[in-house]
């Protein structure tokens, strides 16, 4: 019956029904069945309007509106248009300059905004014309772009991180309950840490990439002809540019890292200090900020929406006795530990091509976390993994989702098949970090133990 209750919820959402209602409704219907025919004691829901208020009454969620407020903010102040322009002019004498100069915007971007549809398709809008125009391989232009944009995924502050450390703490309360005996925790803060150095690897990646394909086929990716005077100029608007991002990207994280605040203030000292910096740019009106509420506002409601409705799935889920099927399942496996991961991140992998990563973080994780942390996965080390796992699905053809933003700003020559092909080699970029640290768990916890 959970088997049945899961495959339910996925063949609704592929019906094309909201996600939320899809999760809650559906779940209550498998209730009325399972009342109906004895399988279930309706008795049971009584416990929902607790556990639902117990969901909302989280302060650590309090920062989810918070990073999207700042996130828009700052996005609506055209930093990324200042920071492409700067970067371009800064590395186009060499050969894969301008995609150098993408991918460290987007990490930029990634650090200060952290939305990737904004991302990708700001990006798109600026940067694409003006590869194309310079030479550039179409294939490899749109990779870039794409594979640029999704770092907003992994690296902090990310809404992603926010909302993995929040499930993957509730996974360690309900793990510990069950017996795991450890002093380990999973909060959001050392997630944040253990997404350091495997963001900062998926950019060096990237920049190697670009830099074999410009160094392999020169046409590719060619050099850009620019004077003396330009590049001085390109400097200066470099650290006009980047000047203010930085400092509000250190205030946020630092404070984070080092313990002076929680994830929570953070959040509130960022979306501060981006109506600051809107203000000294000169960007910030009262139409803007009333657009940058409202969008608030609707991302918000979404992910707390659909919260709740995976919050019912995973009751009743749990009341037909699907947390212990899974259980059973992962434990009789041979490999232990290392199996049950492989195949999770294979299922979750696959979910990608269906599901958006709020969908699973709410959904799967909740049922397979405190599985996995029993059989001795380290918690920041799990949330980096499913983290970067989520951040591929973005990339992959036929429905990621950084691919669709693209094509709706890209130019009517650019081919949705060039598009696809050319987020391919960042896939396998990602699928090697993601390899990587799951063989050696130290590049994700080290940072966090060595702060700690």
């Amino acid at each position: 019956m959970p088997l049945l209750l899961f495959l339910a919820v996925c063949g609704v959402l592929l019906w094309g029904y909201p996600v939320a209602f899809s999760l809650a409704g559906t779940s209550l219907i498998f209730v009325a069945i399972g009342a109906m025919t004895g399988l279930l004691e309706p008795v049971q829901l009584n416990f929902m309007a607790g556990r639902l208020f117990k969901i909302m009454d989280r302060s650590t969620l309090i920062a989810v509106p918070l990073f999207i407020f700042m996130g828009l903010m700052l996005e609506r102040t055209k930093i990324a248009e200042d920071l492409l322009e700067s970067m371009a002019t800064l590395f186009g004498k060499l050969r894969g300059g301008m995609g150098f100069a993408v991918t460290i915007v987007g990490m930029l971007l990634a650090a200060s905004t952290g939305i990737v549809g904004a991302t990708v398709v700001t990006m798109g809008l600026l940067s694409l014309p003006a590869m194309l125009k310079r030479g550039y391989k179409p294939e490899l232009a749109t990779g870039v772009i794409c594979a640029s944009g999704t770092l907003g995924q992994i690296i902090p502050p990310s809404i992603v991180l926010v909302l993995l450390g929040d499930v993957l703490a509730n996974a360690m309360t309900e793990a510990k309950g069950q017996g795991l005996e450890t002093d380990q925790v999973a909060s959001i803060g050392d997630l944040f840490m253990g997404a350091v150095i495997p963001g900062i690897m998926l950019v060096v990646g990237y920049m190697l990439y670009i830099a074999f394909v410009a160094w392999h086929r020169p046409k590719d990716a060619p050099a850009m002809e620019i004077d003396e005077s330009e590049l001085r100029q390109a400097i200066f608007r470099a650290i006009k540019s980047l000047s203010l991002p930085l400092i509000l990207i250190v205030a946020v994280l630092g404070s984070i890292l080092y313990g002076i605040a929680t994830p929570t203030e953070a959040a509130a000292i960022g979306a501060f200090g981006a109506i600051l910096l809107a203000i000294m740019r000169r960007q910030l009106t009262l139409k803007r900020l009333q657009d940058v509420m409202q969008s608030t506002v609707k991302t918000t409601s979404m992910v707390f929406l659909i919260l709740i409705g995976a919050s019912i799935f995973s009751l009743v889920f749990r009341m037909y006795g699907g947390d212990e099927m899974i259980r059973h399942f992962f434990t009789e496996l041979p490999g232990g530990l290392f199996t049950a991961l492989l195949i999770v991140m294979i299922v979750m992998f696959l979910l990608g091509f269906i599901l958006d990563f709020i969908e699973i973080t709410f959904v799967v994780v909740p049922i397979i976390g405190p599985v996995l942390l029993m059989m001795g996965a380290d918690p920041i080390w799990l949330g980096v993994l499913i983290a970067i796992n989520l951040q591929t699905s973005f990339l992959t053809p036929p429905f990621g989702f950084a691919l669709f933003y693209l094509r709706g700003v890209a130019p009517k020559q650019i081919k949705t098949a060039q598009i696809y092909r050319g987020v391919i080699p960042f896939i396998g970029i990602q699928a090697i970090v993601l390899a990587l640290i799951a063989f050696w768990p130290q590049l994700s916890t080290w940072l966090p133990a060595a702060i700690n």
